[in-house]
C-alpha cells in the first residue's frame, strides 16, 4: 500500500506524494492513447510530467522514478477520492500481468507485456470517455486533442490553477445547446451529429450512464451502439476507458495489424476475461511504438 505525504510548492500550491506505488509509469499511461486531455509540461521540475483537467480539475502527475508519483494541484482527500481511483491504484497489475501470460501463452503477448510495463487503465469520467471516443473516429491524436480543448474552452467551465486558465470538458446538456452547427463549428466534421445525437440521449435520460457502467458487457455495448455513428471500436474504448468494462477488446487498424502479423490472424481475448482491455492496451502500444525509442 502506498503512503502520502502532503506538502505546498512555491508556497501556493498543494500536492501530494505518494510513495510505495507498483507498476505504474505516467509517460506509458498517458502516451498510449486513452485519453486527450493530458499532455508534458515542465513546471516542477520532474523528470516526467503531464498536465490535464479531468472531473473539473487541473493537475500535473510528476514522476522521477517506478515507485513515486506526485500530484500537483490535489490535496490528500482529493487524491484518496479522485485520483488513486483514476490511476486504478487499487487495482494489482503484477497479478494482472502474470494472469495474461498464463491464458494465453504467446511469445508476443509476453513482450508486449513486458514492454507496457507501467500502464494502467486510467479511470475516466463516462461520458468524457464517450464523447472523446467518437471524436477520434477517422482523426489523429493532435486533432482529436485539439477538436475537444476547443469545445472545453467554448462550452465547459473556467478552472483557475494558481493563476493559469483551463477548461473542464462540456456536458451532455451544454453540447445540446450548442446544436449541430455549433458544433460543426468547432471543426468536427461529419462527427457533429454523431456527437449532437450523443448529447441529446445522456442530457434528455434516453442513454443513462450509470445504468450503462452497472449492466453487463454485452447490454452495456448494445445501449451505446444505439448512439449515431458509434461502432463496436468506439463502443469498445469508450466501455474500456470510461466504464470500467475491461474486457472490451477494441480493434483499430494497429490492433489488425498485430493481430494478423503475430497471432495468425486470430485471437481469442475472450480468453482473458476481464484483462482482455488491459492485454489490448499492451499489444496496441507494443505494435505502435517498439520501433521507437523507449521512454520512460
Amino acid at each position: 500500500m502506498y503512503e502520502l505525504e502532503e506538502g505546498i510548492f512555491g508556497g501556493k500550491i498543494p500536492f501530494v506524494r505518494a510513495s510505495g506505488i507498483a507498476r505504474l509509469n505516467i509517460f506509458k499511461t498517458f502516451d498510449c492513447g486513452q485519453c486527450f486531455r493530458f499532455d508534458p509540461v515542465s513546471k516542477f521540475g520532474h523528470k516526467y510530467e503531464f498536465g490535464g483537467v479531468a472531473f473539473e480539475k487541473y493537475v500535473v502527475f510528476a514522476q522521477d522514478n517506478d515507485t513515486e508519483i506526485i500530484v500537483y494541484g490535489a490535496t490528500r482527500d482529493d487524491f484518496e477520492s479522485i485520483w488513486a481511483r483514476f490511476l486504478s491504484l487499487d487495482v494489482d497489475y503484477e497479478e494482472i500481468d502474470a494472469s495474461i501470460n498464463n491464458a494465453i501463452k504467446s511469445e508476443h503477448l509476453a513482450l508486449a507485456t513486458q514492454y507496457s510495463y507501467g500502464i494502467r487503465i486510467l479511470r475516466q469520467d463516462m461520458w468524457e470517455a464517450l464523447c472523446s471516443f467518437i471524436i477520434s473516429q477517422n482523426n489523429n491524436i493532435p486533432r482529436i486533442k485539439k477538436i475537444i480543448s476547443a469545445l472545453s474552452q467554448k462550452y465547459g467551465k473556467k478552472i483557475d490553477f494558481y493563476g493559469e486558465t483551463y477548461y473542464s470538458f462540456p456536458t451532455a446538456k451544454s453540447l445540446v445547446g450548442a446544436g449541430i452547427d455549433g458544433l460543426f463549428e468547432m471543426r468536427t466534421g461529419f462527427r457533429a451529429k454523431y456527437i449532437f445525437d450523443a448529447s441529446s440521449k445522456v442530457a434528455n435520460d434516453e442513454i443513462l450512464l450509470d445504468k450503462v457502467k452497472e449492466s453487463d458487457f454485452d447490454t452495456a455495448l448494445n445501449t451505446l451502439s444505439a448512439i449515431k455513428g458509434v461502432g463496436l471500436k468506439v463502443a469498445s474504448c469508450a466501455l474500456l476507458f470510461g466504464f470500467e468494462k475491461t474486457e472490451a477488446f477494441p480493434i483499430d487498424v494497429w490492433m489488425k495489424r498485430a493481430i494478423e502479423k503475430h497471432f495468425g490472424g486470430e485471437f481469442d481475448h475472450t480468453a482473458l476475461g476481464k484483462n482482455a482491455g488491459i492485454a489490448q492496451q499492451y499489444i496496441f502500444y507494443y505494435e505502435k511504438y517498439n520501433s521507437l525509442p523507449l521512454e520512460g
